[in-house]
């Protein structure tokens, strides 16, 4: 599906490292260069066309995005560097200044760190107790479990949309009722939700996104944070400088802009801001639905042909995403990753951010594919062929 529209593709690989980062399509390129080539200038700084024009394209950014998710107002809608960063002003510009010691927030262990350190950080400063809830046997997290670990204490829960590694779907609607009805802040990490299913921070009474450009097909180095506006309102820029001030004075009195802008200190990153809104665009004219569907169904085609090879051992069959974890047994996760890549068939392998996660999956590495909409049942035989040859894997690892 779309293959021609990806440059990468041109070369004799298969991309099967789609959770880490995606490709890019020729369009989200072409769209930068323009900037670069055409209309380069600062945002909200001069009066002349080509900055007049820089304005339109970076602004209405913020308008694709807010429809993206759902989003009520494009004022709740903050550019970033990426989900890392956007964590990071939720957890020490508004939750480091209303939670107090003893106040409890709830993770899982399946979490990626930027969703965890900024917590244990949190943890470590102010006092706050940071605990995890249970993941079933399949490695996923229900509601039933997110129910259980509720205390009186709890203040936040901030999960993941869809997990990195194991890849369930999480019912974030379900969650955000249970949020809603218990007065409990509702966080999530939908980097590697936003271009694979629809996302909707109303119907899920999501108080804070976050999620990242390059894992939907846009630039690095660009991301978004969406907060409602009224805790907006409330939270504590972490960078002070040009363009987020109204004005400041020689006795010390100063008034910031409203949000979003107070958020964005400084010349942004405009270009990637720009090739993100032509990513968006992209990934409307497919559709997440059919993105979805094309993923699951080359995803039931991979696991049928792995469970017949005898070595492979699975451990994520029952996910609702692209993404499968294994490993070879008695094979080290790295030498699978060097050993397919003599085959031109890119995997992540290691702990995938989730260093946790392997007090529940019992092994502290694993091999990960993450599958998008331009992978095919092609990739699939190729990368299985590669697998059904995999005893002379030391033969070519060392």
């Amino acid at each position: 599906m779309n293959r021609e529209d990806f440059p990468m593709l041109r070369q004799d690989i298969v991309y099967f490292d789609n959770g880490a980062t995606t490709l890019k399509p020729q369009c989200v390129i072409d769209k930068m260069v323009d900037y670069y080539s055409n209309y380069t200038s600062n945002i909200h700084r001069g009066d002349y066309e080509a900055a007049i024009r820089t304005n339109k394209e970076y602004d209405g950014v913020r308008e694709l995005v807010r429809e993206f998710i759902k989003a009520q107002k494009e004022s709740e809608i903050v550019f970033t560097k990426g989900s890392t960063e956007a964590l990071n002003m939720i957890v020490f510009g508004y939750f480091k200044n209303i939670l107090k010691k003893g106040d409890e927030v709830l993770i899982d262990k399946a979490e990626h760190a930027s969703n965890v350190l900024p917590w244990l950080i949190l943890q470590e400063e102010i006092g706050i107790k940071v605990s995890c809830i249970s993941l079933d046997e399949n490695y996923e997290l229900t509601v039933s479990e997110v129910k259980k670990s509720i205390s009186d204490k709890t203040k936040v829960i901030a999960i993941s949309h869809v997990s990195n590694v194991v890849g369930d779907i999480r019912d974030v609607q379900s969650i955000g009722r249970i949020c809603q009805e218990k007065k409990i802040y509702f966080v999530v990490d939908a980097s590697q939700a936003v271009s694979h299913i629809p996302v909707n921070v109303v119907e899920s009474n999501i108080d804070f996104l976050a999620f990242s450009g390059h894992k939907m097909m846009g630039p690095t180095g660009v991301g978004v944070l969406y907060g409602k506006y009224d805790l907006l309102l409330k939270m504590k820029p972490l960078e002070y400088g040009g363009g987020m001030n109204q004005f400041f004075e020689e006795d010390g009195t100063y008034e910031l802009k409203l949000p979003p802008i107070r958020f964005e200190a400084g010349t942004p990153p405009i270009a990637e801001v720009i090739g993100l809104g032509e990513a968006i665009r992209y990934i409307n004219q497919i559709g997440v639905e059919k993105i979805h569907e094309h993923e699951m169904k080359l995803k039931k085609y991979l696991i049928q042909e792995m469970e017949k090879i005898e070595n492979v051992i699975l451990y994520n069959k029952t996910s609702e995403s692209g993404i499968v974890i294994f490993n070879l047994d008695r094979v080290f996760s790295q030498d699978t990753s060097i050993y397919l890549n003599h085959y031109h068939i890119y995997i992540r392998a290691g702990n995938h951010c989730t260093k946790m996660l392997k007090d529940d999956l019992k092994i502290k590495n694993t091999c990960r594919i993450s599958m998008y909409v331009y992978n095919t049942k092609e990739d699939v035989d190729r990368f299985i062929e590669a697998l059904k040859n995999s005893k002379d894997i030391f033969k070519i690892v060392i």
